[in-house]
């Protein structure tokens, strides 16, 4: 597990963002099934090893296919979920109908700040979809935590939606983009330490065993958990799982703050042409870019 010296903590940049997020899949024809027929997702590109996803004008996921992986292992640091979000409550509202068309398995609750269905693809890679409440319905405590819960999704609320003068479903809108990710991690401590005191995203809440902290006063950019990874072995190379995802930065300057965090800290940085790779503790890959 990597180690990294402490630094006095400095939020980043509050415009900072998520970007793409690439998985890792077995077969191409089975997460298309999946990706584009049952979720929506449009093609963008696609290759014999790569697949592109997104809404017409926007990639918002990546599969990497390599045939022979194992499916997902759920004890592993590394992915808990790719969490997907959509810009109104009408298009979660057609991702539930088809899903209960076909009677896919997933879970469902409603966290005060957002309303969220949960699934696994068919390499066990977990997702959440979900839609945010606006902002000004968001609570937050004084301790500047703000309120989550895991309460039942009113289901039928949310197909209420799905009226006669709705607009018809075109697949998954412009505007989807991924809107946090969830990461298994070893150790709850080390994460804070790296995700907050080295990286400065802010902490906005805590849960029994997971630790959630953003950019800007998002309810959260990344959920960190404990749940079934304390301790436990790295993502394998030989199975499905998360490759790396991206982290926006507005502007050339918020990259070299981070740079200069990383190097201060530490942390082991490769320099590419559009930013910055880095492994977290766990070895789990970030990308930092600057923002087109």
């Amino acid at each position: 597990m990597a180690t990294f010296r402490t630094i006095t903590p400095q939020s980043i940049d509050a415009a900072t963002t998520l970007g793409v997020t690439t998985l890792r899949v077995a077969d191409a024809g089975r997460s298309l099934v999946f990706y584009r027929d049952l979720l929506g997702f449009q093609v963008l590109e696609q290759t014999d090893s790569t697949i592109l996803l997104g809404s017409p004008n926007h990639v918002v996921l990546r599969l990497d296919v390599e045939a022979g992986l194992k499916r997902h292992p759920s004890h592993t640091t590394g992915l808990y979920h790719a969490a997907i979000l959509l810009p109104t409550r009408l298009d979660l509202a057609y991702v539930l109908q088809r899903l209960l068309a076909v009677r896919y398995r997933f879970g469902a609750s409603d966290h005060a700040v957002s309303e969220a269905l949960y699934l696994d693809d068919p390499d066990g890679n977990g997702l959440e979809i979900y839609r945010d409440r606006p902002r000004n319905e968001w609570r937050w405590g004084a301790n500047g935590e703000v309120h989550m819960v895991t309460e039942s999704l009113d289901l039928y609320g949310v197909l209420a939606e799905i009226t006669p003068t709705a607009p018809a479903w075109v697949g998954i809108p412009d505007g989807t983009k991924i809107g946090h990710m969830h990461l298994q991690v070893g150790n709850l401590r080390q994460a804070e330490e790296f995700y907050h005191g080295v990286l400065g995203f802010d902490i906005v809440a805590h849960y029994p065993g997971a630790l959630f902290v953003s950019a800007g006063g998002y309810h959260h950019h990344l959920g960190l958990n404990v749940w079934q990874s304390q301790n436990g072995p790295q993502q394998p190379n030989d199975a499905a799982g998360l490759g790396y995802f991206e982290i926006i930065m507005p502007n050339q300057a918020a990259l070299e703050i981070v740079r200069q965090r990383l190097q201060v800290a530490e942390v082991a940085v490769q320099e590419q042409a559009d930013g910055l790779v880095v492994h977290d503790p766990w070895q789990t890959e970030l990308r930092f870019i600057v923002a087109a």
